[in-house]
């Protein structure tokens, strides 16, 4: 199975890489498209959604075990559904916090996708509106702690500019 992760900040174009790359996929088995949005408990949810990641998907994939994700639900502030991944289909995960040391280490590919800070500011704040406009300088913060903590760009094999 190929394992492909892609990070970057806010609004770099992390979702549109990931869609684009699964549909111009060549081949039978489309990649399954996996999105830290759906992950993240809530604004201060980095960090363990990337554990998730590990924990829950990649880990059990790269030892032939049943992975999943668990789905969580914003508007009730609370975990909701499990997701299975198939194993025999390629994996794109896409979102902040994707590209840590120890999820790193259990993929085929690592992305670093970045823009300039104007430009991905005001694609997110077009993409997600006032709720996000609130919650930027609370995810900054996370963001910029992730990334001196776990330096994502030196862990990519590949560097996007977008």
């Amino acid at each position: 199975m190929t394992v492909i992760l892609l990070d970057g900040p806010s609004g770099s174009g992390k979702t549109e890489l990931a869609l684009r790359m699964r549909d111009g996929w060549v081949g039978a088995d489309l990649p399954t498209v996996v999105h830290l949005d759906s992950i993240y408990p809530g604004w201060d949810g980095l960090e363990e959604a990337s554990a998730h990641l590990a924990e829950h998907l990649l880990e059990p994939l790269r030892d032939g075990r049943p992975a999943r994700w668990r789905r969580y639900d914003w508007e009730r502030a609370e975990p909701a559904e499990w997701h299975l991944v198939d194993p025999a289909h390629p994996l794109i995960v896409e979102g902040c916090g994707a590209l840590s040391r120890r999820n790193a280490a259990l993929a085929d590919v690592a992305v670093w996708v970045e823009t300039d800070d104007r430009t991905r500011k005001q694609r997110a704040l077009e993409r997600d509106g006032e709720l996000y406009a609130r919650e930027w300088d609370r995810w900054e913060a996370q963001w910029r702690a992730f990334v001196r903590r776990e330096n994502p760009r030196a862990l990519a094999t590949m560097i996007v500019p977008t």
